[in-house]
This record gives structure tokens, sequence and C-alpha cells, in this order.
């Protein structure tokens, strides 16, 4: 028997012996490291012995919900698998050795990035695995024989269930030389779905060291994308979309960029993870507050400027703190220096403080959390004429621009940091550092820009 008869058979008896490599190998007398090669090239992998369970054991109860209509959102949270999860078992995508294998021969490699192809796997390999929303080689004949004896492209749609445009689009561009052939077809179809092409930012070059730099400035993925577009309209080299970015940082983290993570990304974490309800906060002090829902809406859509949202960060032991107060018509930030506590009294004199070296019309109010750092709000307020208002308990999204500061200050002060060894002046470098970040609700403008704007206008 041929060589290519052999691989065949091997790959028919794979499916009788319900995936199997080892018992295929075996019913037609070929080597075992042979099988396993075979199989490894179509991006199949061993399923055990038959009868033997294997992946996820929630994958069958999917596959049944899927096939009575459940929807995949649906079907994957009640079988407990992510979303991504989920789409790659609709579309028969296979995760071996560190990369994505693909139903039509395709393997992504997780540290390169690079795309290969399997070398001509077999026809009965191919439709083993194949999503439905691709035509098959039974289905390639079909078109074949109906066409040679002229059927009309609407009536081979309806014979396949397909639209008539693919039958079209079909023949169109598989034919050879005027005549459709439904193996030479197949074959030329899963040639043209490999991409193989170096990931963007794993070539050397200059929009890599762009990338690279900015990172190491900490700016965002997002920040990156948006500035190369302002600063290289005419360039369409100079362009990177920001998921391409977080790629190269979680996907690809082993190689090129893998120094620039815990730089670049202000949680420091390699890969993605979902958001956390936060921790509930409660009040701890008595005197009469002014909460948020009576704060005028002059505030609330950030026309005016000089309204403040202000928090803490607190070091290792709770026996440092860093005060920070953003503005949220600009985003401009401050920070106040509390080397030795943060007692009420003490971020009582450093708001007054940060407060009073500010223009007039840019002392508008205050908004702050319900943490016992306020307790002495009033004398603030009596001391500046600036008005305290408070959020609701276990809602930091209603000072969303001093959290998301916070974030950002976590990058230069890691949590765990003794905040009490950084001088004034190096939280006026950080300062400084931030407020010229361009930010995408500024038009990619930066905070010093539009604070600037309005001290020169007023």
């Amino acid at each position: 028997m041929a060589s290519h008869e052999v691989k065949d058979a091997f790959f028919q008896a794979l499916e009788h012996l319900e995936g199997s490599i080892t018992a295929a190998a075996s019913h037609v007398g070929v080597n075992r490291n042979t099988a396993y090669g075979w199989a490894r090239a179509a991006g199949i992998r061993g399923r055990g012995k038959p009868g033997a369970s294997r992946g996820h054991p929630g994958r069958g109860q999917y596959e049944q919900l899927r096939a009575e209509g459940v929807s995949r959102t649906v079907a994957a949270a009640r079988v407990g698998v992510h979303i991504k999860t989920a789409s790659d078992w609709d579309r028969g995508v296979r995760h071996v050795r560190r990369a994505r294998v693909y139903p039509d021969g395709r393997r992504v490699d997780y540290n390169t990035g690079m795309t290969t192809v399997a070398d001509a796997p077999s026809v009965s390999a191919l439709d083993a695995v194949l999503h439905r929303r691709y035509l098959t080689v039974a289905e390639r004949e079909t078109i074949a024989d109906l066409h040679r004896a002229g059927v009309s492209l609407r009536a081979i749609g309806r014979a396949l269930g397909r639209p008539a445009s693919t039958i079209k689009r079909e023949i169109d561009n598989r034919s050879v030389a005027g005549h459709y052939r439904a193996y030479v077809a197949h074959r030329g179809w899963a040639r043209s779905r490999a991409r193989p092409k170096q990931a963007k930012l794993l070539a050397p070059g200059r929009l890599r060291e762009y990338v690279q730099a900015r990172l190491l400035l900490r700016w965002s993925p997002q920040q990156i994308s948006n500035t190369l577009i302002e600063e290289f309209p005419e360039e369409r080299s100079m362009r990177v979309s920001t998921e391409t970015i977080y790629q190269a940082l979680y996907l690809q983290a082993r190689g090129g960029l893998k120094r620039e993570v815990a730089a670049a990304l202000r949680t420091g974490r390699t890969r993605r993870k979902p958001h956390r309800d936060p921790q509930a906060r409660s009040a701890r002090f008595v005197d009469e507050m002014v909460m948020i829902s009576a704060r005028p809406p002059t505030i609330e859509d950030r026309a005016v400027p000089g309204h403040w949202e202000g928090d803490l960060i607190v070091g290792t032991g709770g026996s440092s703190a860093i005060v920070t107060l953003v503005e949220r018509s600009t985003r401009y930030v401050m920070l106040g220096h509390l080397p030795g506590g943060h007692t009420a009294e003490e971020v009582r004199d450093v708001l007054a403080r940060l407060i009073g070296s500010l223009p007039q019309h840019l002392r508008g109010s205050l908004t702050w959390d319900q943490g016992a750092e306020m307790a002495r709000h009033k004398q603030f307020t009596i001391a500046t004429g600036v008005p305290v208002y408070f959020c609701d308990p276990h809602s930091p999204w209603q000072r969303g621009s001093n959290e998301n500061t916070n974030g950002l200050l976590r990058q230069y002060f890691p949590k765990g940091t003794d905040l009490g060894v950084y001088s004034p002046e190096d939280l006026e470098h950080v300062a400084q550092e931030l407020n010229g970040r361009p930010r995408k609700t500024l038009d990619w403008k930066n905070p010093a820009q539009r604070l600037r704007d309005l001290l020169i206008t007023d």
C-alpha cells in the first residue's frame, strides 16, 4: 500500500476509534511516532483510549445546549467557561503545545506570533473538524457535479442550503482554466487560509522603538495608538491598534516586549483578569455631610472648571500617605505630601495648602469618599471656602477621575511601598509627568495644556 494510502487509512481509522492515535496507528500497522506526526501536522490532538473522557467536563453539555439553539453567551455561562473558550469550541480551534490550531490547519504560535499551515493535511482530517460555515469536500463535489450538469447557481445553493452568492464566489475563485474541480478547490482553499506573517511589534523598526519608548514613560496602549495618528498622519506604517499592543504585552510577553510589561501596565499583570467588586467602605465620622446627590448640575457635567475630586493612597503599614487631587474638567493632578501619617488634622492642613495655591476661580468644590481622614471637612471648608461633597458608600465611580488617577500613581508608588521616603520634589515630578500625558477625554491634549489655557483665558 502506498504511503499516502496508509495515511488516509490512518485518518479514517482515527475517526472510527474515537480519536485514539495509538489505536489507529496499530490498526493500520504504522509506527506510533509517525502517526503522531501526521496528527500534529493536521492539527489533531489525541483523545487517549477509546471511551475515555477528554477536555473540559462541561464541553458535552455546552455542545448539547448549542444544538438546542441556546446562544453562545448563555451556554458558556451555564457550563462556567469564558466566552472566548466557547468561541474556540464553536470554531473547532484546539490549544496544543503553546499554540492555537485552526480547523484549516493553521497553527499560531503563542511565543512568536507566527502562523504556519500544515503540509497537505488529508481531506478526511480537514472534513472531520470543519466549522459548519465552511464548505466541505462533499459540498464541493456536489457543486462540481451540478455545475457540470448545467444547474443554475440558485438551484445549487438550494440543494446545499447555501446562498447563491456563496456558490458563485466558490466557482469564480476556485476554478482552474475555466474548470471547477472539487479536490483542487478544497486544497486551494486550505492553502489560502494561511497568513504566515510576523506579529507587527515583533519586527524591529521605528514603530516598535516608538511603542517601547512610550511604554517606558508609562503611557497606556490607547494613548500610544492615538498619538501615533497625531504625530504621523501620512505614514501608514506608523500605525498600531490598542489591541495589538496589548497582544504583544499579554500573549507574546515571553518575547521582545516582556521587560516592558510591568512598566507599561499600571497593574503590572502579564495576563488579563476580570474586574472584581470593590471592597466595602463605611462612614467613620459623625459630622454632618453634604452628599453628592446635592452637588449642583454645573459640577456634574464638567462644564465649569475648578471642581476637584480627592483621595489618599496609603503606604505600607498605613504609616505614610499621599493626597491626590484631580480637577474634573482638565484632569489636572496635584499631590500632597504626608510622610508621617494621615490623621484628619494632617489631611486638612495639606488640602488647605494645595487648594490655597490655586486662583480663586479654580476653588469650586471638592468631592471625597467617606474616609475617616475627612473628619475635619468643616474646618477645611471654613479655611478655604470650598464645599465638600461626599460620595455614597461603596461607590468609587462617583469620583472616577480620581480613582483612575490613583491607578496611574500606583505605577510610580506600588502597593506596599513606604511613601515616607519620597520628598515633595519627587511628588511634583510625578505630577508633572501625569499632567504631560495625552488623554483621550481631552481629544489627546494633556491636562497641563488645558489648565494653562484656562489660566491664560481668565
